[in-house]
């Protein structure tokens, strides 16, 4: 890595806002530390992750953001990033993008300038240049129509209903049942777990199994007596294993985030309507009540430093409240991503990657790992800022004008489902792991090590809640399905920052987010 690049994981938080709107410039790309540990190098592997829910296309260039130069200190004006289109089927080797949920994501389409066409190759864009096509490959998936990538488990299957299967005979799931005999396609596989285990199941798909053949009942009782015996025995010293990985994970989590889900409880609690709190009034447990932001006044009154002082200091505010309040998300999130990237670099066997599979996961899982954090800090009146200092109201937000009063509302529904859930810190901190550290990232040089530290976060998170929601037995494939809604979420997200670059000439894009919103979508 070039010795005057600084890391972003060390680089300055309190970077100038007046650069923010200068443009984004050409820069030398990030290079594999020679340091960074590894296992050794391989041809790359089919592209595989959580339940397979989704197939990501082959990455654009490399992205450098954990490694800031000055000059990415400026903030990007305008729509200079491209905008978002329709999406188009992918094929290996294509260096265009592409994220499916149940609904399909968007690409980049051709329309304004594409900052991809203006950069050297990057590393990633290098790897999948030198993939094998194994396009040829046309046989249907049995289960949901995709193409099958091979013979899995008795039938021809996808990647995805493979993995699918593995995941839930490994471990043991049981799906709420579905009497609707769901149709499952490529599109819709991920609506109905149930309906499409049991497609799997009508087809013939099964686990490898032992077959004892004519062998004498006290002899196969026998046999069966000290097969049992040995798996009790490891599954045993498994869950030792498992827990201590998610006390790990928990000491990481509770270590570098700063607003953590029993913080943020204990500061919403007995926090009702913004007529009758103000800042500095003093909640019935002795604490601080949040300073309520419900109108512009109040804005502006945290504006002057009752509350963001400490977060970005020099940021005189906005003319158009719109604007301002998208300026404010974007200083949230860029603070979060740096505290996410923290807990990440603890995540035990995540430092262990390729140091490009490391950007790689991080680029694409923080927004994820953010939506699923934020339900935290919101009731259905409104959401917690500035380390819970400031509680900005979901009516005032409702308020802004389009296309402003649509960025928060819909991760507003999605945490009235998320909530419903009650998951703790300690739950929140392996799905936050599990998230990040996802095998169907596009670009992955090493994705079986990424799936094998992912397997072991996603059984430490079903034991874990196994213990910690006896009584909730459908808890685990709620939300393996929630991360599909993640996902889901992130891709609207990303449209409507497209759509604000693009009709807003007044708006900025601070370079961190630059970073990881190219060439996702």
């Amino acid at each position: 890595m070039e010795e005057s690049r600084t890391s972003m994981l060390t680089a300055n938080q309190n970077e100038d806002p007046k650069a923010w709107g200068k443009s984004d410039k050409k820069r030398p790309k990030g290079k594999l530390s020679p340091s960074s540990r590894h296992s050794s190098p391989g041809p790359p592997e089919e592209e595989t992750g959580l339940d397979d829910k989704m197939e990501l296309g082959s990455a654009g260039e490399e992205s450098s953001w954990l490694e800031a130069s000055p000059e990415e200190q400026s903030w990007d004006r305008g729509s200079q990033n491209g905008h978002a289109g329709e999406e188009e089927p992918l094929e290996k080797g294509s260096s265009s993008n592409s994220a499916s949920c149940s609904t399909g994501s968007p690409a980049p389409s051709s329309s304004g300038t594409d900052l991809s066409q203006t950069s050297p190759p990057s590393l990633s864009d290098q790897l999948l240049l030198g993939r094998d096509d194994r396009s040829g490959i046309n046989v249907e998936c049995r289960i949901c129509g995709d193409r099958a990538s091979g013979f899995h488990y008795g039938v021809h299957a996808c990647e995805g209903c493979k993995g699918f299967f593995r995941r839930t005979i490994r471990m043991k799931l049981e799906y709420e049942r579905c009497d609707r005999s769901c149709k499952i396609q490529k599109k819709s596989r991920n609506k109905c777990q149930y309906c499409r285990f049991q497609k799997c199941l009508m087809l013939g798909m099964s686990h490898d199994a032992i077959r004892y053949g004519r062998m004498p009942e006290a002899e196969k009782r026998k046999l069966v007596a000290g097969l049992l015996a040995g798996e009790a025995c490891s599954q045993n010293s498994g869950a030792s294993d498992l827990k201590s990985l998610a006390k790990r994970v928990n000491n990481a989590y509770q270590k570098n985030l700063n607003m953590t889900k029993k913080k943020a409880r204990s500061i919403l609690t007995g926090k009702t309507s913004s007529t009758t709190v103000r800042a500095g009034t003093s909640s019935s447990s002795g604490n601080k009540n949040p300073f309520v932001i419900h109108d512009m006044d109040t804005l502006w009154q945290a504006e002057n430093g009752l509350v963001w002082n400490q977060l970005v200091n020099g940021a005189p505010p906005h003319k158009e409240i719109g604007v301002h309040v998208f300026y404010r998300c974007q200083c949230t999130t860029v603070e979060t991503v740096r505290e996410l990237t923290e807990f990440a670099k603890s995540i035990p066997g995540f430092q262990d990657l390729f140091l490009n599979d490391q950007v790689t996961l991080l680029k694409y899982g923080v927004h994820e790992a953010i939506f699923a954090m934020l339900p935290s800090l919101m009731n259905k009146d409104g959401l917690l800022v500035a380390n819970g200092l400031g509680f900005v109201t979901r009516e005032f937000l409702r308020s802004l004008r389009k296309p402003f009063s649509e960025i928060m509302e819909p991760k507003f529904e999605f945490a009235v489902k998320f909530n419903a859930l009650e998951l703790d810190d300690s739950d929140l901190a392996l799905y936050v792991a599990a998230i990040i550290l996802c095998g169907d990232r596009p670009g992955l040089m090493n994705i079986k090590q990424v799936e094998d530290i992912q397997d072991n976060i996603l059984q430490a998170l079903n034991l874990h809640l196994n213990t910690n929601h006896p009584d909730s037995s459908f808890i685990f494939p709620k939300l393996l399905q929630k991360m599909a809604d993640l996902r889901q979420l992130v891709t609207e997200n990303a449209l409507l920052v497209q759509k604000i670059k693009k009709t807003e000439s007044e708006t900025s894009l601070h370079p961190l987010l630059q970073e990881i919103y190219r060439d996702m979508y």
